[in-house]
């Protein structure tokens, strides 16, 4: 049996919560494995960005920063974004992490960052969401499991149920 060596992990990452533990996750993989990382965020739909305030991960600590962002233009979502990945490459405490965002569909945007840097892991988080919500809206971590080629290591963000 040939060992594959993994040299370039794709961390795709969204504004969600548990964007964080995704990054982290990742981002100890990837250095487990020697791997070189990559930050990837898509500007998908113009909606997912108008409570952006909410936020309270690595770089979002509050409204007042994403109000000096003029999140209400393309470019401007573009500054978040990047504002967004160079914020969760400090708190990695990587320099040599490398950021990407793209734009249109995320699933799609994905599986072509991954190809385009010739990936040899992509890595997402899997949001639980209600049954219902999956028929309707779909799930792009599942979207990019079943058109992926490359190895996928998903990161279960579920929180929790305390006992």
């Amino acid at each position: 049996m040939q060992i594959i060596k993994m040299k370039k992990v794709l961390i795709a990452l969204d504004y969600d919560p548990t964007a964080q533990k995704v990054a982290e996750t990742g981002f100890s993989l990837a250095k487990s494995m020697g791997a070189e990382v990559t930050l990837l965020h898509v500007l998908a739909d113009p909606l997912d960005y108008t409570t952006l305030g909410h936020i309270t991960i690595m770089g979002f600590a509050n409204h007042d920063d994403m109000n000096a962002l003029e999140v209400d233009t393309n470019e401007g979502l573009k500054k978040a974004a990047q504002y967004f990945l160079d914020n969760t490459k400090h708190h990695l405490g990587d320099k040599n992490v490398q950021t990407l965002i793209k734009e249109g569909d995320s699933a799609e945007s994905i599986l072509e960052a991954a190809k385009k840097m010739n990936a040899d892991l992509i890595v997402m988080g899997s949001h639980s969401r209600k049954w219902f919500e999956n028929i309707v809206m779909g799930s792009v971590t599942e979207k990019v499991l079943n058109n992926s080629s490359y190895p996928m290591f998903i990161v279960p963000t579920k929180q929790k149920k305390e006992k």
